[in-house]
């Protein structure tokens, strides 16, 4: 995931209190305003969703995307991939959560997103930015209230 736009946030909160909101994908719509809806198709023998489909409205971005899910480095990261989508061709991420050793957490989160029509390469960074910066934010006001 070299070509990934990315930022990171500090969280006030344990950093498994961050990754137990991050693995239950099924709440995100309860408090990312870019997911409108998410189907669990797969889960692991932990229970986590390793295949689902979700609704994403991130600004001009309208699409419904099937996306795998690899927890292979839990609970330090959680890594999505694109397996299929009506307007994406690429859609890759990764969430990377460092305890701090403090009760905060540093949260950062890459993303990589590709489109089926062409769109100027400084568009899709500003996008992929927005939505990466909108998704932190929600997730710290989610944890912190």
């Amino acid at each position: 995931m070299s070509d990934n736009s990315s930022n990171s946030q500090q969280i006030d909160a344990p950093a498994s209190e961050v990754a137990e909101i991050l693995v239950d994908l099924e709440k995100y719509p309860t408090w990312s305003s870019a997911i409108k809806s998410v189907e669990v198709l797969e889960k692991d023998g932990s229970g986590r969703a390793t295949k689902a489909t979700v609704k994403i409205e991130a600004g001009v971005l309208k699409d419904r995307a099937t996306l795998n899910y690899d927890y292979s480095d839990f609970p330090k990261s959680i890594s999505f991939s694109l397996e299929d989508a009506d307007l994406m061709t690429e859609m890759t991420g990764k969430y990377s959560i460092v305890d701090n050793g403090d009760d905060t957490t540093k949260v950062t989160y890459e993303l990589n997103v590709q489109v089926s029509m062409p769109v100027p390469e400084i568009m899709r960074r500003k996008a992929e930015m927005a939505t990466i910066d909108a998704a932190l934010a929600q997730l710290k006001k989610k944890i912190e209230g």
